[in-house]
């Protein structure tokens, strides 16, 4: 149980899942450490369709134009952004010679 603004809560907090680092590795996809201490393969190709704002990203060159502001992945000065739990929820494990890679 926690309080928070004077409400009780039943259940723990949840601790908010931000971007520490990412880096472009290939064409529309990028390695991501979330503040898990997990790397993550984020493959924006997948994101495309399924998400029309995504659309000027598909320019590699702004693509590879991102920005962390305050744990969130951002393009076009803060235009463009991607929710870290969505982001996460849309990744895929990143192992190195079968070992799960976190920071």
């Amino acid at each position: 149980m926690f309080e928070v603004n004077g409400i009780l809560y039943a259940d723990e907090p949840v601790r908010e899942l931000e971007v520490r680092s990412a880096r472009v590795t290939d064409d529309h996809v990028m390695l991501v450490t979330f503040s898990t201490g997990e790397t993550r393969l984020c493959d924006f190709t997948e994101m495309y369709d399924d998400v029309p704002a995504f659309a000027p990203l598909q320019d590699e060159k702004a693509f590879e134009n991102f920005h962390i502001d305050h744990g969130i992945l951002t393009w076009r000065n803060g235009a463009i952004d991607i929710s870290p739990t969505y982001l996460y929820e849309h990744s895929y494990e990143y192992t190195v010679h079968g070992e799960l890679v976190s920071a």
